[in-house]
């Protein structure tokens, strides 16, 4: 507590998923919090999100049940197959299992969906739009924050949580450009009703192939099917891409693919185009009163389908570490925080990572190794995910499972 008795006062910086998952865990934990963003409006761009049962458990738990039984889908299940002849790599049952093993189901749900339901379960007039963060510095019992618009706060912690080019980062560590990560994804929404005579499950389907995978799965209430596919490239650079892809060019990038594949790239009204940049994991990510979530800290390719999952374990558990620390040093209760999440979200960087080059495998005997692996093992069940979906982030001890 601070020495008037009051809560103590937390600023969150970024008000996407993770910032706003964020400070609704801190509020609910009884803190002060106020969520300052540099855009005029919350939007969230991009499509949609493969949310396991670690972060739909936390959601949940925040008390948003209510949108998420609305507007996210239950997928019945997993099914990887083979680029060409739709051959099935591997197949796992989601749901109902994942409640029953984990108290929470497997969702899948549009990010601009999932924001709203979020910010509808905080109060509108502590999210600050139009602040654009310029500068902080220590204060030694408190942070000082200024913003372009000439507003500054003094609160007693600062949580940075303003993604992948994160100006606290940038001010806690000097600015360094993220690394284009050799991926750029086409994405893009289908209205169900185009697709219906695919007769397609309402469930996720991953089709694997030589440098490129491609994603589908439903959402806002089954009424969209939303698709990523990610290809190979050298390079990035705006002024050889631009944001809105034509569908004809998705289409060439999937060339020769299943005709599903090709039929629901070409049924899409519009293609969007995102490149993937990286960066190495942050070895600390606290400063005094000031600490870092999400993007912000430990961006990591979507290849596992736990970016914005981790971001909200992160703000459940750094909640847990500061109501832990009643009368404490702050800065005592961010450093255990750090190191409660950085060995989870390292170990997913590095998984992540490890799954491009796996997804991407020319056609070969590599490949032909790896499709008779994923056959045999079936690590894409929920049994065989206890480790990632069984864990608490509200717990301060948490065992890892599995």
């Amino acid at each position: 507590m601070t020495t008037s008795g009051k809560p103590p006062h937390i600023a969150v910086i970024g008000a996407g998923i993770g910032g706003l998952s964020a400070a609704l865990s801190l509020r609910r934990a009884g803190f002060a919090v106020d969520v300052y963003e540099q855009a005029a409006e919350l939007t969230e761009v991009g499509g949609g999100i493969n949310m396991g049962p670690n972060a739909a458990r936390i959601l949940y738990r925040l008390g948003l049940g209510e949108g998420l039984d609305r507007d996210a889908v239950r997928p019945v299940g997993t099914h990887q197959r083979r680029w060409d002849d739709g051959r099935t790599l591997q197949k796992a049952g989601l749901n109902p299992q994942c409640e029953a093993l984990y108290g929470a189901p497997h969702l899948t749900v549009h990010r601009a969906d999932l924001l709203a339901i979020i910010a509808a379960g905080f109060p509108a007039e502590h999210i600050h739009l139009g602040h654009r963060l310029v500068g902080l510095a220590d204060g030694g019992d408190h942070v000082e924050a200024w913003f372009d618009n000439g507003a500054r706060i003094t609160p007693d912690i600062l949580v940075g949580a303003d993604g992948i080019h994160s100006a606290v980062r940038t001010a806690l560590f000097g600015a360094e450009e993220p690394r284009f990560a050799g991926c750029v994804a086409y994405r893009g929404l289908v209205p169900a009703e185009r697709i219906a005579d695919l007769g397609l499950e309402l469930g996720n389907q991953s089709w694997l192939g030589p440098g490129a995978h491609l994603v589908h799965y439903f959402v806002s209430g089954g009424r969209l099917l939303n698709f990523v596919g990610w290809t190979e490239h050298d390079t990035w650079n705006r002024e050889d891409w631009t944001d809105r892809a034509t569908i004809a060019r998705a289409l060439a990038a999937f060339e020769g693919w299943h005709p599903q594949v090709r039929r629901i790239i070409a049924t899409a009204e519009t293609c969007f185009i995102w490149a993937l940049f990286d960066r190495d994991p942050l070895p600390r990510w606290s400063v005094g009163r000031t600490t870092l979530l999400g993007d912000a800290c430990h961006p990591m390719y979507p290849f596992m389908a736990q970016g914005a999952a981790q971001a909200i374990e992160d703000g459940a558990t750094l909640a847990a570490c500061l109501a832990a620390s009643s009368d404490a040093d702050p800065a005592e209760a961010l450093r255990r925080y750090e190191s409660l999440r950085l060995p989870r979200v390292t170990r997913l960087q590095e998984m992540s990572r490890a799954n491009k080059a796996r997804y991407h495998m020319r056609d070969g005997p590599a490949q032909q190794a790896r499709d008779a692996e994923y056959a045999r093992a079936g690590d894409r069940s929920p049994e065989a995910l206890r480790w990632l979906f069984g864990f608490d982030a509200g717990a301060l001890a948490p065992a890892e499972p599995g």
